[in-house]
């Protein structure tokens, strides 16, 4: 299946039609009985966008956004406007948005057709599993018996499974690069605060900005890095009347890059077939030329980094949820000098290193319902997307391989801060 750019060209260059491509696209879901990522589509409003968007394509001769005519799908925590907004949960089952979310705004404004939603666990509270009582489980495309990851596992999933040409979602505790990793397409957790939050809010919740921490993230995901880019430039920045532009890649070429690797950790031993993926992605690099900066960032303790994202997260749900804490005026102070600290120790990194490789997860996709992984804890999979969660910094995963049973294994691209297109571009470089 094409990426979301190349239908977008083929689309502008008369090849096919945005009607035929959103037709095809929507018999697709339709006949899916084994996925279930797809979760509410609307039907003739999709075609009845895809033949406005075929005559505006005549009418400006060509001149048409980046994403004009391209059938998309955002996860359902997202406002449409017409459309219901769930969060997997049965209370939230007849809530129907009134206003787009602004991630949804500027994807139309770029061209896009928002033909439906795709499922998530409920209430956006497991990284590992999409299922909830609305909807039910979503299914891996490699293996139906296994996870896509949560709680964007409808949107990795649809994806996968050619339900979809390009996804939004969103990243707390791994959220988008879990189920990209799992299902082997892309996911990029932007530089926190990259992209406004406006519409991703519990259903009839006012929208009030915040200058409270924020871990959430939201971000997209797609089968390239180069759709990736594409979508964080038409949703990137603050809410008008302002601009924004994403800042250059710092290089080119692959070979020009400084990349720092640990393909290993003992806090979340990876998987024989893990390690050997990203062993065999190591070496390719080194053989490009690109120089190999082995080991943590200088002052970065793993182990201490992953726990402290887990206090984070209690501080997240106080200041946010309505969850009960313990937490004082002085504990929230410490927890905020702490995760800067981190994020200071590998900015200084990024003087001299371009981009941090290593694992998504220790493993690859795992049986639903799973409770321990590997004879790992469930809670292992947090281990290696907990660094750039803390600090904030972007962070995608990327599809590497496949293990010998044909499931996908991903690895993550940590950049610089507000230097997302450089992670962007080494990841688009090394896919090759």
């Amino acid at each position: 299946m094409y990426t979301a750019g190349e239908i977008a060209e083929r689309i502008r260059t008369g090849q096919v039609t945005s009607r035929e491509v959103t037709e095809e696209l929507l018999a697709r879901i339709a006949n899916d009985t084994r996925v279930n990522a797809v979760v509410e589509v609307r039907s003739e409003h999709a075609l009845g966008e895809a033949d406005r968007a075929d005559a505006r394509l005549v009418e400006r001769g060509g001149v048409v956004g980046p994403l004009h005519g391209v059938p998309v799908t955002v996860k359902d925590c997202f406002n449409v406007a017409g459309m219901r907004t769930t969060w997997g949960n049965p209370a939230f089952a007849e809530y129907v948005a009134d206003r787009d979310a602004t991630v949804v705004e500027r994807l139309r404004r770029a061209g896009a057709i928002v033909v439906g939603k795709t499922n998530v666990h409920a209430m956006l509270a497991d990284f590992g599993q999409t299922t909830n009582e609305l909807y039910g489980r979503t299914n891996n495309p490699a293996d139906l018996d296994r996870t896509p990851g949560g709680s964007s596992g409808g949107a990795a999933a649809a994806l996968a499974a050619d339900l979809t040409y390009l996804e939004y979602g969103s990243d707390l505790v791994g959220s988008i690069r879990l189920p990209a990793a799992y299902c082997g397409v892309y996911g990029l957790k932007p530089t926190n605060g990259l992209v406004p939050q406006r519409g991703f809010e519990l259903p009839g919740t006012p929208y009030l900005p915040t200058e409270l921490p924020i871990l959430s993230t939201i971000g997209p995901l797609a089968r390239s890095a180069a759709d990736l880019r594409t979508a964080l430039r038409v949703t990137a920045g603050p809410e008008s009347p302002y601009s924004y532009s994403l800042r250059p890649p710092r290089h080119d070429r692959l070979q020009d890059y400084r990349v720092g690797v640990v393909n290993d950790h003992p806090a979340a031993p990876v998987s024989s077939e893990v390690g050997a993926a990203l062993s065999d992605t190591i070496d390719r690099l080194a053989r490009s030329g690109a120089k190999i900066v082995d080991d943590w960032p200088d002052g970065v303790d793993a182990n201490e980094q992953a726990e402290e994202f887990g206090r984070q997260v209690e501080l997240f749900f106080a200041l946010h949820g309505d969850s009960d804490s313990d937490l004082t005026a002085a504990d929230v102070r410490d927890l905020d000098r702490r995760r800067m600290q981190a994020r200071a120790s590998w900015q200084r990194y990024f003087d001299d290193v371009d981009v941090f490789l290593c694992p998504t997860s220790f493993t690859a996709a795992f049986p639903h319902g799973s409770t321990t992984i590997d004879g790992q804890p469930y809670e292992t999979q947090v281990f290696w997307i907990a660094h750039a969660a803390l600090t904030g910094h972007p962070a995608l995963s990327m599809p590497i391989g496949n293990t010998p049973a044909g499931l996908p294994v991903g690895a993550q691209v940590i950049g610089p801060w507000h230097e997302d297109d450089t992670a962007i571009t080494f990841a688009e470089l090394l896919a090759g």
